[in-house]
């Protein structure tokens, strides 16, 4: 198992870029071109709380915590730091902004901006111009896709509109879309009742970022036209049912005809789990190569709150880069639930230093906190990094040599 190492300061990132591009790692070459202009990493109203593993990105509303992610993954400083295509969905629209996580993954590695109606907060603007997107080669080089919104975007802009539809058709649009974009042949699909609480939705959002599977939506009585015929184009794939409980019976049997269809559930009596626990469940699942299978130290986690549904949506893009992180969600701002902390404690980093094993060579977790304290507090983040820290063992030598890195 490699090594996952904490994301760098956001202010040592500035450092590098304020010494002429030059201070950190190779300097630029003589003769390069003019130095681009720099904006700051951190969008204007959001926070950067950085411990020692933990960094907290975002601030008061969805549209400062998207821009918060998108300005962190792609600093625009170079064109390989600049996404292809930035996605801006209607922040009204759950279901649309919880599918169109789906685009955060290969190839198209966009990140989501929010719109409050047709209108683009300044936030928004100021991320999107940043960003500064590139093209995507494979969708006619169409820098800002527009997902039931006519936010006006600046004109240099190629842009692309999707309509404001229904749940499962804009779901299955997005997939179509993902194939038409090259993503890779997909055998894997995600599927919610449109009904579900947001809550217990949001765990999908990073799942589908880094599987590629795409979310697609279950009402009540038949499945809708726009999920089967999404379903049939992937030749009988796996189901991954979230909230089965949720999803009328004789759609779960027409479902079966369709594709393998697999439960993910927090409850192991059938009741209906909290938010957490359902996470937790998401983050701990896998099949043969789907899922997270996080069940042990060594990994990237993203942790948002209930209370902000779309932050998930948002957050989707740290779950298909860098560390790779499954989204964990907090019941409020002010304490770690209690299934929570004993999921982190049972992937905690441990090193055995009766066995001359240092902290040096362990692996290490971190944690990436979205939204300001009103979502999680000081206190909240505080704690969230005690549980992410290595630490000493008195395990068994095997214990301590099954944790080192491969």
């Amino acid at each position: 198992m490699r090594a996952a190492r904490p994301a760098p300061s956001l202010c040592v990132v500035l450092a590098c870029v304020a010494v002429a591009l030059a201070g950190c790692g190779k300097g630029a070459a003589s003769g390069a071109g003019p130095t681009p202009k720099v904006a700051p990493v951190t969008p204007a109203g959001a926070v950067s709380v950085v411990t020692r593993n933990t960094t907290r990105l975002g601030g008061a509303d969805a549209a400062t915590d998207a821009a918060a992610v998108a300005r962190a993954v792609y600093p625009g400083l170079t064109s390989a730091t600049r996404p292809q295509l930035v996605v801006l969905v209607d922040s009204r629209d759950w279901p649309a902004a919880l599918a169109a996580s789906e685009l955060a993954g290969a190839p198209l590695a966009a990140p989501i901006l929010y719109s409050t109606g047709d209108a683009l907060p300044s936030v928004s603007l100021e991320a999107l111009e940043a960003l500064d997107p590139t093209g995507a080669p494979a969708l006619a080089g169409t820098q800002v896709l527009r997902i039931g919104t006519t936010a006006a975007v600046p004109k240099q802009y190629l842009t692309r509109s999707l309509p404001s539809a229904p749940a499962p058709e804009i779901a299955a649009t997005l997939a179509q879309l993902m194939g038409s974009a090259g993503a890779p042949a997909r055998h894997q699909a995600i599927l919610l009742p449109s009904g579900a609480a947001p809550t217990l939705q949001m765990p999908a959002a990073g799942l589908a970022a880094q599987s590629g599977a795409p979310i697609l939506f279950a009402t009540p009585g038949r499945l809708p036209a726009a999920t089967v015929a999404a379903l049939t184009s992937l030749r009988h794939p796996a189901v991954y049912v979230l909230d089965a409980g949720a999803v009328d019976g004789f759609a779960l049997r027409e479902l079966a005809h369709l594709g393998t269809v697999t439960e993910i559930t927090g409850s192991a009596s059938g009741e209906q789990a909290g938010p957490s626990a359902s996470s937790i469940a998401v983050a701990r699942f896998t099949d043969g190569r789907f899922g997270w299978g996080v069940k042990e130290p060594g990994h990237g986690l993203v942790f948002a709150s209930d209370l902000k549904p779309l932050d998930a949506p948002a957050a989707a893009l740290l779950s298909a880069t860098a560390n790779y992180g499954p989204l964990l969600l907090l019941e409020g701002a002010h304490q770690i639930p209690a299934a929570l902390a004993a999921y982190l404690g049972d992937i905690q980093p441990a090193y055995n230093e009766s066995f001359d094993y240092r902290p040096v060579r362990g692996v290490y977790n971190h944690g990436w906190l979205i939204g300001d304290a009103n979502a999680i507090s000081a206190v909240t983040q505080a704690e969230i990094d005690t549980l992410l820290e290595i630490s000493p063992s008195r395990g068994s030598s095997s214990e301590a040599s099954s944790s080192q890195v491969e």
